[in-house]
This record gives structure tokens, sequence and C-alpha cells, in this order.
């Protein structure tokens, strides 16, 4: 990733201040070349491409203001394979891609338009190059992959009591809570969200498993608030925006099995009453997680109004989730402290920068 400069900063400032008006023109354009998309694509078919160049919009935005192409042009990827398992060929997203890049040169100010647009030529140039496809994330040969396998279909089954059991019996039987989260869990959660990118099971699919994993990580809760304490603190929480929690809510478990006292706020959460619980409980570390591409400038936002406040700005910042672990130096052009890619690396971060802090 190149520095951040305020060019960037400007031009990701102003694809999001047009955003409207480069979307109707966009859809106008692909649909008057290719007449045929509304045939082959149904009556809402303008509607939906109208909802698409928002997201993508929305995306090289985040990517512009940190000159990070790649963040895009993995926002694209993840597209392609979701599209296309919804029977939208990839000829017609890189044909949509390439209006848009038109759209912005000719729509946007000179030097905005032209890095906005060079973004977007530059993802539909890797497209032939990126996977059509994604696989399993439940891997035979893994710690606890039969397990895996059987809480996972028994979730997709919707029987949530039979999963709840297989874990318990797990846990009585001798396997640690730690490696029911990473081995079990973990990989069970991504395959949900693989299946879903995928088309093979609908959003109310995917929150029920979510939600029954949540319920059945509560039912964990006496092994794991049993640790020692060790007189840190922890405020985990989503970006304002961000509904996907149950990542975050593992690395605040994760936490307390190491002693932390730990308060999660879960998901959505107001920057203002992040920066209250921050300075009620004294925290030695923030955790903020976000899920995807889109919530990055929340991101930033969160923890420019921390750092701002005379006390809660000296607080420990941590990210984490997927844009993070694709954009490895992210972290320090947000102002964050770290970035961790899972629970255990986090405590490992935490516990350094706590130490740093306490010298």
């Amino acid at each position: 990733m190149d520095n951040v400069n305020p060019v960037h900063e400007l031009a990701g400032t102003s694809v999001l201040a047009h955003r409207a008006e480069l979307a109707a023109t966009l859809v106008d354009r692909e649909f008057s070349r290719h007449p045929d998309l509304a045939s082959r694509y149904g009556a809402t078919a303008r509607a939906k491409s109208l909802q698409d160049v928002d997201f993508h919009l929305a995306s090289l935005a985040q990517a512009l203001s940190l000159n990070d192409r790649a963040l895009f042009a993995d926002y694209v990827g993840w597209a392609k394979v979701m599209l296309a398992r919804r029977n939208v060929l990839t000829s017609d997203l890189a044909f949509h891609l390439e209006c848009l890049a038109e759209v912005l040169r000719e729509q946007l100010p000179a030097d905005q338009g032209s890095m906005a647009s060079e973004f977007v030529t530059a993802a539909v140039e890797t497209m032939p190059r990126m996977p059509d496809d994604l696989p399993t994330f439940l891997r035979d040969g893994e710690p606890l992959s039969p397990l895996a396998h059987q809480y996972f279909e028994a979730l997709r089954r919707g029987e949530r009591q039979v999963a709840a059991r297989l874990v318990l019996d797990a846990v009585e039987a001798g396997a640690a809570v730690r490696d029911i989260y990473l081995h079990v869990f973990q990989p069970a959660q991504f395959e949900i969200g693989r299946l879903w990118q995928t088309n093979q099971i609908s959003v109310a699919q995917e929150h029920y498993c979510s939600a029954a994993t949540q319920l059945i990580m509560s039912q964990l809760y006496p092994h794991i608030f049993a640790s020692e304490r060790i007189g840190r603190r922890l405020v985990a929480t989503c970006v304002a925006g961000d509904l996907h929690e149950i990542g975050v809510r593992m690395v605040a478990d994760f936490f307390e099995m190491e002693g932390w006292d730990t308060f999660y706020l879960g998901a959505n959460t107001p920057h203002d009453s992040v920066v209250e619980t921050i300075v009620e409980r004294a925290a030695d570390v923030l955790a903020i997680s976000a899920t995807i591409a889109y919530h990055v400038e929340s991101v930033r936002q969160l923890i420019a109004t921390v750092r701002r406040h005379p006390v809660a700005g000296r607080v420990a910042i941590l990210v984490g989730g997927y844009p993070f672990n694709r954009s490895p130096e992210l972290w320090r052009d947000l102002g964050a402290d770290g970035s961790a890619g899972d629970a255990q690396h986090a405590i490992a971060m935490a516990t350094r920068l706590w130490k740093t802090r306490s010298t």
C-alpha cells in the first residue's frame, strides 16, 4: 500500500458525494449499450444493477481514501464469485466495471476521476486471474475436523440442540474450549459465509446458524469465566453499521479465558458509547472488528473519536477482520496500534502493548 495523502482521501470523498448520479449514469450507459441485459436478467435487472454499483462505489471510496488498490481488487474478487453463483456472467460484471471506469473519468474532477478510474481498471485487468469458486473451510485432517463437520451439518439441518450436544459432550470428554472455538466454531462460521456467498444457503439460514453458534458459545461460559483474573481490561466492539459480531465476540471470549476482564459491546455500537465505556471501565485495550471493506472508514472514524478524548485516547487499539487480513498494513493508516488475524494473535499483541505502556 502506498502512503495515504489528501488527494486520495479527496477522491474517496468525491466518489461518495456523487454516488447517486454516478450510479444512474452507469446503469443508463450499460443498458443502452447492451439492451439484451434487460431480457437476460429480467424486469428487476436495472434495479439490481443500481444496487450493485452502490456497493461497488462504497468499496471503491474506501480503497481510494486509503490508496489501497488491493482492497478494491479483493472486493471485486468477492463480487465475482458471489454474482456468478447468482447467474451473473463474469463478462457482464467486467463490462459493468468498464462502464464505471468511464463514468468516473468523465464525471469527477480530472485528477480524482483519473485516479478512481485507474483503481477500477486495475481490478478488471486482474479478474481473469481471480478464482471462480472458493474452497471449503472444513478440511479433513485439521484438529477436531470430524467434530467440525458434524457440528456444521447439524446447524445446516436446523438441529441446534444436536449441535450443542456435540460440543458439550466434546468438552466433557476433555476437549479444550479454546480448541472448540478455533477448530469447530471458526471454520463452521467461515463455511456458512462461503455457502451464502456461493448462493447455497439463504440469508435466513446464515442468520440461524450464526445465532445458534452464539447461543452454544454462551453455554460454554462456565468454563470461560473460570479463569483467574490478571487485572487487565478489554473493550471489544464492531463499528457502527457492522452487524457481524460473532468474530469479535470470540476474540473477547479468548481474552476472558486468559484472565482479562472483558466488556463486549456487540454490533453497531455508536462511537460515543464506545468512548464512554473505555473511560468507565478504565480499559487497557480496545479491540475493533470490521468484517468487510465497506466499514473500514467507520473504523478510522471510531479510532479518531477515541484518540481525541483526553482519557480514552490513551488506550491501546487493536483492529481485526477480513479487510485487515487482506491488507496487513492497513491498521497503520487508520491510527491503530496493531492488527491480529485471529484471537490467539490478538492476545499476544495486546499483551505486548500492555507491557509497553505499563513500563
